[in-house]
């Protein structure tokens, strides 16, 4: 073997010895997780993170490598460490011990989240497709289940809560739209069969592990019972669990999810449009091109109709889309009137605005 390859050898057996180190971290966390049960602790301890990051700082000073290294590296074991306890927290709480869950839609990418969430708290869960597969003919069958998921895309999901109300199952019933308005037929058919109905809106993507910093958002549709009780399915997470009306809810996601998808739809059409190569931008680049641009390119890999959904079905979308239109316009002019006072406004109004998100009430 050349010098090289020895070298390359002796990494790798570092490599194997740092992972073995991780799998043995991994396991003292669970059985932190499972203390912290017992003793009804708190999932997440901020103080107790703020110690390790300074403790594995210092020790990178101290060896001679980069303290912002020892963090990065630190945060991610942190964040895998509250995963696998959000999990046995969530497994120990057992609420789904003994009863039965059905989620339609449960073979797309959201329903498969529901299905491993669910089958994780003790739940039996069935799942059925009506875009085909698995149990197409899921209105044919009992119905009998404890909670009943449906997981589908919005065009489609208003009409099976509409035949749910006609069916009118014994169990609790939610949806997971992005959008409540163009389910308010069907949500609100369902409160008037007398089901025990709600609406969940998790603001997170299908390959999310751990909850911790995610938002989950409770529609209450008339029965503020089933509210709650669909809540407490989140209840052994650390997610952030909000309640909104179904009215506000849509015009809030208007911004939060039309503005947002609107911006990084029109960022990287722009791009593609102007002719110019992405080697070449890529040579050339920028820390806040590059932040931008990861942005877009998740954006660009996810489903294309269902984004066409949520910028469509939304009544309230229009509003965000021409607050948008109008904002590059005002920075256009501003740009080619040479306004330097108009330009710094601008920027200075959205500083204010930033900062203030972050201030409580």
């Amino acid at each position: 073997m050349s010098d090289l390859e020895h070298l390359r050898a002796e990494l790798a057996r570092i490599d194997r010895k740092l992972l073995e180190l991780v799998a043995r971290r991994q396991e003292v966390s669970a059985r932190i997780g499972v203390r912290k049960s017992v003793t009804r602790t708190s999932t997440r301890d901020y103080a107790q993170e703020k110690v390790v990051i300074e403790r594995a700082r210092a020790a990178a000073r101290e060896l001679g490598f980069s303290p912002r290294l020892a963090e990065d590296l630190v945060l991610s074991l942190i964040r895998s460490s509250l995963a696998v306890q959000e999990r046995g927290s969530v497994a120990a709480a057992r609420r789904g011990g003994g009863k039965r869950a059905l989620v339609i839609g449960g073979s797309g990418k959201m329903g498969g989240w529901f299905v491993r969430f669910l089958s994780s708290q003790g739940f039996e869960v069935e799942t059925a497709d009506p875009a085909g597969g698995d149990r197409p003919d899921w209105s044919e069958a009992a119905l009998d289940q404890d909670v009943i998921v449906v997981a589908t895309p919005m065009v489609i999901a208003n009409g099976i809560l509409e035949r749910l109300a006609e069916i009118k199952p014994p169990g609790l019933v939610f949806d997971i739209g992005s959008l409540k308005s163009p389910l308010r037929s069907g949500l609100t058919a369902l409160a008037e069969a007398g089901v025990r109905v709600a609406s969940v809106h998790p603001m997170f993507g299908p390959d999310t592990e751990l909850l911790s910093g995610e938002h989950v958002i409770f529609v209450d549709v008339g029965h503020p019972d089933a509210t709650e009780e669909v809540e407490s399915l989140f209840a052994s997470t650390m997610a952030t669990r909000v309640r909104m009306d179904l009215e506000n809810h849509d015009r809030v996601m208007g911004f939060v999810l039309g503005l947002s998808h609107a911006l990084n739809i029109a960022f990287f059409t722009a791009l593609a449009g102007s002719g110019e190569t992405a080697p070449r931008l890529a040579d050339v680049s920028s820390t806040t091109f590059e932040a931008q641009l990861d942005v877009a390119r998740r954006l660009a890999g996810e489903n294309p109709h269902m984004y066409f959904e949520i910028q469509s079905l939304n009544e309230y979308g229009d509003v965000a889309l021409r607050e948008l239109v109008e904002a590059v316009e005002r920075v256009r002019e501003t740009v080619e009137s040479g306004d330097e006072n108009a330009f710094v406004a601008l920027m200075s109004a959205g500083r204010d605005y930033l900062e203030s998100r972050s201030t409580p009430d």
